[in-house]
């Protein structure tokens, strides 16, 4: 979904490419383009890697698929990433841009452009993350132990439209400031439970929401390739005031901790460890409904695989995953993960955290871009009750 893309089948020219991997020498790095250029050309014609970073080389990954998803349905999907390098010093970091167009069977439409741009010397960041949804979708009320056929048919169309950007005050820690803007409208409920106030009517069901603010960060970075990290750790902590005066239909206030580790071990090989902590509150105010932590929700629409996106819904969200990452072609094509994750949301009552979601899964990672590490990641994801489902990413998860 919004925003890396959540799809179960493969184009079957990708399929067909991924028959043709033959044996390479453990140093070579090989990666899907490789493959297409040995099927076209008859011949193994590999490109030379280097580990000199060109300024403004553009390192390009597209990814065009047909897949289906509990959130979807079946989708026509066409993925791109861009990489690309503004410094040639090791320490510099990769900047990306990735965007997509989705339609769905469920006559969805998902437009995301996400940005994460280093300037040279990685001296500021700019964060741009805006979207376009008609987003026909389920929800399933509040809480976190709604039951798992209380889900019934929500539509809205929804503008958001969220900027930062961040100067580097010591190495790898920057601080700064941003603009989020969250548009809303035509929302309805389609097919509510008969006779009965749901939770979306209860807390406040509006045609039109507004919610606009600046929003300050702090952000600490030490991995050097955000789409694929080997090694480092991220941690990042927004929080967003919204204001009646710039526009928001109220004044709410949400705070964002976003944590990240990667562990290289064994520490003589390629596999990672790496463990998230995405933990979402909101400090005051009401913010509307469809605004509130949810599962799914995140910047990339990546927590909790196992669980379809707004499985659960409230004012406040702890989660937690690992994931381990390991190499199964020495030549670099193909890996795979195993990962579990925990999600908790607060109660509408008593405020607490009263009961726990666990998921768990394994998938492959396809190497498409081996300049820019990008990976196509295919995972299968199960949680609680029988949920579970595929969910594919143009790069890793998180």
């Amino acid at each position: 979904m919004a925003t890396r893309i959540k799809i179960l089948l493969l184009s079957p020219i990708l399929m067909l490419l991924s028959l043709t991997v033959r044996p390479q020498d453990a140093h070579d790095q090989v990666d899907l383009v490789d493959i297409g250029r040995s099927f076209l050309k008859g011949t193994k014609t590999n490109r030379q890697d280097s580990s000199h970073q060109k300024t403004g080389k553009l390192h390009i990954s597209a990814l065009p698929v047909v897949g289906y998803t509990l959130q979807t349905g079946f989708a026509g999907v066409l993925s791109s990433n861009f990489a690309f390098y503004t410094s040639e010093q090791s320490q510099a970091n990769i900047s990306s841009i990735l965007t997509s167009i989705t339609y769905s069977q469920y006559k969805q439409v998902i437009f995301p452009i996400q940005a994460d741009i280093w300037t040279k010397n990685n001296k500021y960041n700019i964060v741009t993350d805006w979207r376009y949804l008609k987003y026909p979708s389920l929800t399933y009320g509040l809480g976190g132990n709604s039951p798992a056929d209380s889900g019934y048919n929500i539509d809205y169309a929804y503008l958001r439209l969220h900027q930062a950007i961040m100067r580097q005050v010591s190495k790898d820690i920057y601080m700064g400031l941003g603009y989020d803007l969250d548009y809303l409208w035509d929302v309805e409920e389609i097919d509510p439970p008969a006779g009965k106030v749901t939770d979306f009517q209860r807390y406040g069901l509006h045609g039109t929401e507004l919610a606009s603010g600046i929003s300050l960060h702090f952000l600490y970075d030490s991995r050097r390739n955000q789409i694929n990290p080997d090694n480092g750790g991220y941690a990042s902590i927004s929080y967003r005031p919204n204001f009646t005066f710039l526009g928001s239909d109220a004044n709410w206030q949400s705070l964002t901790f976003d944590l990240r580790k990667y562990i290289r071990w064994p520490g003589s090989t390629h596999n990672v460890l790496a463990l998230w902590s995405y933990d979402w509150f909101t400090t005051g105010g009401a913010p509307p409904y469809l605004l509130l932590p949810s599962t799914g929700w995140d910047t990339y629409s990546n927590t909790a695989r196992g669980y379809i996106q707004g499985r659960f819904r409230s004012r406040n969200m702890l989660y937690l995953e690992s994931e381990y990452r390991f190499t199964i072609l020495p030549n670099g094509l193909l890996g795979g993960v195993v990962f579990a994750n925990a999600q908790s949301f607060s109660e509408q009552g008593s405020g607490r955290f009263e009961y726990l979601a666990p998921g768990y899964g394994l998938g492959i990672r396809i190497s498409l871009n081996k300049f820019s590490r990008t990976n196509l990641c295919v995972d299968y994801g199960w949680g609680a009750h029988g949920s579970g489902g595929f969910f594919v990413n143009l790069g890793e998860v998180f």
